[in-house]
């Protein structure tokens, strides 16, 4: 008896494993021999238009040659930078419409999806029409500023002090559309009853906001702040196609850098040590963010 039972457990188990294995063969090929090559690339100086003959062993340079490289230290100010604008302020925009459309107004749905469809539409076709809105000479953004009698606007892309703010603004409002999803579902799981209990008890909107509505979307909201920050840390289409990382280097980030170092410099093993430097940053930030939660939390 005990040995049919067994057999039938075993015969389970491997129909099991076959079932799942077409996923473990696509996880072992695309993620986890990637990372072990990726790995193996940092101790290695590899010009790959050369084939396996121009792969030789580098030690550890590629780890120390990042110590000196003036622009990864501006791709990383750049990124925090970056980060630290974009996150908030689309979350903060998000939110705001997310309450707004959650009250009783028409078109809910409508509304809901054109403002998502900037998050579900090519960068690439983005950042091409945001180009030409931030033309200086021909743009509508600097045409209204002309309106408004400022006769010097500002060159978005062309000067320093500019490009990573239009960037910002750009990137923010293709995020405005993910976090007012998430919010309009977080806000749905809020009861009516804390609303009208609080209105009782002679709670305002503004303190039925602050003392209900941002304690209960917490969750949302560290969902959200996670998945922008790793977002943030990884934009590569926007600055590709408007600025390539200029004027003087104002817009350089690791994604860009990465990509110079290997499809223009053909350095591989510095290229690769650069993206495990990424991964290290992304893991320790979201690692922060998973500790503090629990505090976080205590404040509301």
């Amino acid at each position: 008896m005990k040995s049919k039972m067994g057999k039938q457990l075993l015969r389970e188990n491997v129909a099991g494993y076959l079932f799942i294995l077409p996923n473990l063969l696509g996880v072992a090929v695309f993620i986890v021999l990637p990372l072990v090559f990726s790995f193996f690339l940092i101790f290695t100086d590899w010009d790959y238009l050369k084939g396996l003959a121009g792969l030789s062993f580098a030690g550890a340079s590629n780890i120390a040659k990042m110590w000196g490289d003036e622009y990864l230290i501006a791709a990383l100010k750049n990124n925090f930078l970056f980060t630290m604008l974009t996150v908030p302020a689309s979350m903060a925009v998000g939110l705001t419409i997310a309450v707004i459309l959650n009250q009783y107004v028409y078109l809910k749905s409508l509304l809901r999806t054109l403002f998502f469809l900037p998050y579900v539409s090519s960068l690439v076709v983005i950042s091409i029409v945001w180009s030409v809105l931030y033309n200086p000479s021909k743009g509508p953004i600097n045409g209204f500023l002309r309106t408004l009698g400022i006769e010097h606007p500002p060159g978005w892309l062309t000067s320093p002090d500019w490009a990573l703010i239009a960037i910002i603004i750009l990137v923010a409002w293709t995020y405005i559309g993910y976090t007012l999803v998430l919010y309009m579902a977080g806000l749905q799981g809020i009861s009516k009853d804390l609303f009208e209990a609080s209105a009782i008890d002679g709670a305002n909107k503004l303190l039925q906001f602050w003392k209900i509505t941002i304690p209960m979307l917490k969750p949302t909201s560290f969902l959200i702040a996670i998945t922008l920050i790793i977002s943030t840390f990884q934009v590569f289409a926007v600055v590709n196609v408007m600025t390539h990382g200029g004027p003087l280097n104002s817009t350089m980030v690791i994604s860009y850098h990465i990509y110079l170092q290997a499809f223009q410099y053909y350095k591989m093993g510095y290229a690769a040590a650069l993206s495990w430097l990424l991964f290290i940053i992304i893991f320790i930030v979201t690692l922060i963010q998973w500790r503090g939660q629990k505090k976080w939390q205590q404040h509301f």
